[in-house]
């Protein structure tokens, strides 16, 4: 199978070629290769898609897997450049308008892409709409579109998984927010590309949410301690009311616990697993990821400046606040 894939050099793109090419896949990354190499025996093609595909105009591959984050301009681009018997478009469950309401599909209202309007989590929703809605439109019954939940596992630089390894490991007394029932779920960034690939050879189409099953927060914390955290590591519960007092924030930040949820967004991981693992994506257990996202902290620098998590000092303050 020739694949195209339009990124190819970070996170999932990355390893959606790599996993093709250990298929014995042709396989073409499309990229300004400013964010790192394409993985070994995939070619290359330098590409700024602000100016359009340049080599690749009117080229036809048996798939294309499309990981563009926020440009509408960029995804009707490359439909109309490319061609392809099989479309895969990387979208986001950030789709979903009510992340408080169990089982809800609204979507929010499509949005053109604006390059001088500040990002929100709505903005970024609304434009993956557009994109989606461009893709259904341009390729109809050849599409398979992704709304990736959290996407965790090696390569991953948002610390919003990675940061409870990488604390974890270091033992101790360690902070978690008090909110034991709180759903979580995510998908380990092998076991999406390999399900990416899986829909290419088999030609699998329709719109899934790419995620793991939910289980709740402390099961999923516990899972991740369970494998990486040395022997007396205690897990400090701190009451919401108290991390709200001392200005941790949830989700991601640098003042932040990663997988907390505010109350209006306890659904966001929440999302129906069952369609997507019917239709083949397979999951690790959330211990094997925690070893090999902690392998990768350690590569990239266990006490580097983080995009989440609390810093030290911070945390002390809390284990302090709850004696």
């Amino acid at each position: 199978m020739r694949m195209l894939v339009l990124g190819g050099t970070v996170f999932l793109g990355r390893a959606t070629a790599a996993e093709a090419v250990r298929r014995g896949h042709d396989v073409v990354c499309a990229a300004r290769g400013e964010s790192g190499a394409v993985p070994a025996g995939a070619v290359h093609v330098p590409v700024d898609r602000n100016a359009g595909l340049g080599e690749l105009e009117g080229t036809h591959f048996d798939a294309v897997v499309d990981v563009a984050t926020m440009s509408v301009g960029w995804v009707r681009g490359a439909l109309s450049s490319v061609g392809a018997d099989h479309w895969t478009f990387i979208s986001s469950c950030s789709v979903y308008a009510d992340h408080a309401t169990p089982g809800s599909t609204e979507t929010f209202a499509p949005l053109e892409d604006d390059p001088r309007a500040p990002m929100s989590p709505e903005r970024y929703g609304a434009v993956k709409v557009a994109s989606e809605n461009a893709v259904l439109d341009a390729v109809g019954d050849r599409a398979f579109i992704v709304r990736a939940g959290l996407i965790t596992g090696p390569g991953d630089r948002s610390d919003r998984f990675g940061y409870w390894p990488n604390r974890l490991g270091r033992g101790g007394r360690v902070a978690v927010p008090d909110a034991p029932d709180q759903p979580a779920q995510h998908v380990d960034v092998r076991d999406l590309a390999a399900w990416v690939v899986d829909a290419a050879e088999r030609r699998l189409t329709g719109t899934y949410d790419a995620v793991g099953p939910s289980n709740p927060l402390s099961l999923v914390l516990g899972e991740v301690a369970g494998a990486v955290a040395p022997p007396g590591t205690e897990l400090v519960r701190i009451p919401e009311e108290v991390l709200a007092r001392h200005g941790v924030a949830p989700w991601a930040g640098p003042r932040s616990l990663p997988l907390w949820l505010p109350a209006d967004h306890r659904s966001m991981m929440f999302r129906d697993a069952g369609p997507a693992l019917a239709a083949g994506l397979r999951v690790r257990p959330t211990a094997e990821t925690a070893v090999d996202a902690l392998e990768h902290e350690r590569e990239l620098g266990l006490d580097r400046d983080r995009r989440a998590g609390l810093p030290p000092e911070v945390e002390d303050e809390l284990l302090r606040a709850v004696g």
